[in-house]
């Protein structure tokens, strides 16, 4: 990078970092450092709920995904807006009436400690191993960027981030993600704008659509019910709404954001704008990589986009450099199918445009076949090398098309996207572990300081945990499908025996806990053994805990719920 991107890149990310702290100095006991006083307005509650989800990965690995697999990822969120709706009127008035710290205080009340425990623990494994892939995504820009090894990126991105979440608390969460999103918006904008002005002349905005659409990566929307398919509406709506419920209304990381707004009618209002922004804004990403798809068509495409394993492969497998000749030469006859078709699309002739399509569907196939048969070469003769280059690809982009100076804002942007969602988790797991382990079971008498010292400590306890998996998540293939298939593993039982608390008043603590633990090893079962798409996991563990507490509820003797008593 120039000296204009650092300069941009290390200002904006230090103005973002000093003014979170500076506006949240005095800390001075454990509400204002957990709950910020509940004091935050619904804008500021709905942009750090944005920010907690919208992390590293999502502006990293998300245009990517489009790029390799289109845009069929935007139906993921298709259940969100309705479950905004729900969770909006049913789940934050409870939480805020109630006024617990977290969700899983509430479920003592309703249940008992051990179920309390149970959940809280299944939130704390999930959400610890995901702050390392939000560590992570960004490392992958400083090693490439410096030379450095991943580990020490991690160490540093690490650091920089637990030390101003363990100094500030939740108000610095909650002040510094107003300023990254912003950063977030605009320059994610500023990309999509240039890389459709990047196009060659004669390719024009129109012209990119129909290229991207004659090579499948525009599939935004399928409507086929087929239940092996990752990503459809059916899949989106039903289990991105059963994900989406127990993300937002379980997870402590999104739950401690919307605890902290002033009334229940700012909580309401931030989940509302929440559900009605989230589609489009992830469209706009995903159809980024679209582009950027596209713009490679005309432009110099690596054969591997990580340039270490790009390298790698350069030294280790024999032949790999007639390979990348071969494929440069076969990438040079699909551009010029795709001017050939942007031709005779503005030209206006149907049947050269059908002979057109036809050829560059040809084309696109070939480099296609081409790419897996060297990639298949180098993973039999240098299996070490990662191929897995999803991330990189928007990463390559930015760093080696974009002008001096957008760059950095860029990488800014990626940057800030993480440090916001890693700062977000590990004060949540931080307000988890203090309020329903430590202060609840292990020592319950302390004074409030002792409580607010401990809670900086266990923050970094947790910021070394992610530094720690965070080395680990470089074989876990495209981090935003691993981040998301992680959290479903645990949200489906999760939501389960919220939704039992919530909504079964008469199915008490016994059939609930177990059900709970049979429902957790039936999808880790899934997991391992069968092919079922990880959004039906949501779905599956939710319906599971639900029935089997039914069923227990029968044949054993109830404890009985707050309602019995």
């Amino acid at each position: 990078m120039s000296i204009l991107d650092w300069a941009v890149l290390t200002s904006t990310l230090a103005f973002i970092v000093i003014y979170g702290i500076w506006k949240t100095r005095q800390q001075q006991d454990i509400n204002s450092y957990l709950l910020g006083n509940k004091e935050a307005k619904w804008f500021t509650v709905a942009l750090s709920i944005m920010a907690t989800q919208a992390s590293a990965i999502t502006f990293l690995s998300a245009p990517g995904q489009a790029f390799v697999d289109g845009m069929r990822f935007v139906q993921f969120y298709f259940g969100l807006p309705i479950a905004m709706v729900v969770l909006s009127s049913v789940v934050v008035p409870i939480y805020h009436k109630m006024n617990v710290y977290t969700a899983y205080e509430y479920l003592e009340k309703r249940f008992d400690l051990r179920t309390r425990t149970f959940t809280a623990i299944l939130f704390l494994t999930q959400r610890g191993l995901a702050a390392g892939f939000t560590i992570f995504a960004p490392s992958l820009i400083l090693s490439s960027l410096l030379g450095w090894d991943i580990n020490i990126t991690n160490i540093v991105i690490g650091v920089v981030v637990t030390a101003y979440t363990v100094i500030g608390g939740t108000k610095a969460v909650n002040q510094t993600q107003k300023l990254q999103m912003a950063v977030i918006f605009v320059g994610m904008l500023i990309a999509g704008v240039l890389v459709v002005q990047m196009l060659p002349d004669e390719v024009s905005f129109s012209n990119a659509l129909h290229i991207a659409g004659v090579a499948g990566k525009l599939n935004a929307v399928d409507f086929e019910f087929d239940p092996t398919s990752k990503y459809n509406v059916w899949s989106g709506i039903i289990g991105g709404f059963f994900l989406a419920m127990s993300y937002f209304g379980t997870d402590q990381s999104q739950v401690q954001r919307y605890l902290s707004g002033a009334s229940i009618a700012q909580s309401r209002l931030a989940l509302l704008f929440n559900g009605m922004i989230k589609i489009p804004m992830q469209f706009l990403i995903l159809f980024i990589g679209a582009m950027v798809f596209v713009f490679y068509y005309f432009n110099p495409s690596p054969l591997i986009f990580n340039k270490v394993a790009l390298n790698e492969a350069t030294e280790k497998v024999e032949g790999f450099d007639k390979m990348q000749k071969d494929y440069a030469r076969q990438m040079k006859e699909r551009e010029s199918s795709a001017l050939d078709y942007a031709a005779a699309l503005n030209f206006g002739d149907d049947q050269k445009i059908a002979s057109m399509k036809s050829e560059l569907m040809v084309e696109n196939a070939k480099v296609v076949a081409l790419k897996s048969e060297i990639i298949e070469k180098v993973e039999k003769q240098a299996p070490e090398v990662d191929v897995n280059d999803t991330n990189y690809i928007f990463l390559n982009f930015v760093i080696e098309y974009l002008p001096q100076g957008l760059i950095g804002l860029l990488i800014a942007v990626i940057l800030s996207a993480s440090m916001s969602s890693t700062s977000s988790e590990i004060n949540a797991l931080a307000s988890t572990t203090i309020i329903d382990i430590y202060k609840r079971i292990l020592k319950k008498d302390a004074s409030d300081k002792h409580y607010l010292t401990a809670s900086k400590m266990v923050s970094i306890g947790w910021g070394l945990y992610a530094i720690l998996f965070a080395t680990f998540a470089n074989k876990l293939g495209s981090l935003i499908e691993a981040v998301n298939i992680l959290g479903s593993l645990v949200y489906g039982v999760i939501l389960g025996v919220f939704s039992i608390a919530f909504f079964f008043k008469k199915i008490g603590s016994k059939p609930t806990f177990y059900a709970a633990i049979l429902s957790e090893g039936i999808i880790i079962y899934l997991f391992f053994f069968t092919e079922v798409p990880f959004l039906w996991y949501n779905v599956i563990g939710c319906l599971s805990v639900i029935w089997f507490s039914i069923i227990f509820k029968t044949f054993m003797k109830n404890t009985p719920s707050i309602d019995e008593e």
